[in-house]
């Protein structure tokens, strides 16, 4: 299973970026999919999943501002990130649990600065 997430870049507090990833391979084994991040000097944090049911799980930290899509048939999901922070600033990496296993994708680098 190969994970490409793009969609990163450099936005001002309060402005709006949206990330996809798509998700190649064996899939059949693909049940959730996601977003984690990790800031420089902090551990790899959840941000938000999506199971094939659709039931979505967000960080405290992000619920009301960002919201998790996914296309099944193409086997996509997005992050819609509005009202981002200073604190979104991360390296955010597209995840999926294959079997019993977690994936991350490469990453792709998120800043909010002014």
């Amino acid at each position: 299973v190969q994970l490409q997430a793009s969609g990163g870049g450099l936005v001002q507090p309060g402005g709006s970026l949206r990330l996809s990833c798509v998700v190649s391979g064996s899939i059949f084994s693909v049940n959730t999919m996601g977003w984690y991040r990790q800031a420089v000097g902090k551990e790899r944090e959840l941000v938000a999943t999506s199971t094939s049911g659709g039931r979505t799980n967000y960080a405290d930290s992000v619920k009301g501002r960002f919201t998790i899509s996914r296309d099944n048939a193409k086997n996509m999901v997005y992050l819609q990130m509005n009202s981002l922070k200073p604190e979104d600033t991360a390296v955010y990496y597209c995840y999926v649990k294959w079997g019993p296993f977690d994936l991350f994708g490469q990453g792709t680098l998120v800043t909010v600065s002014s």
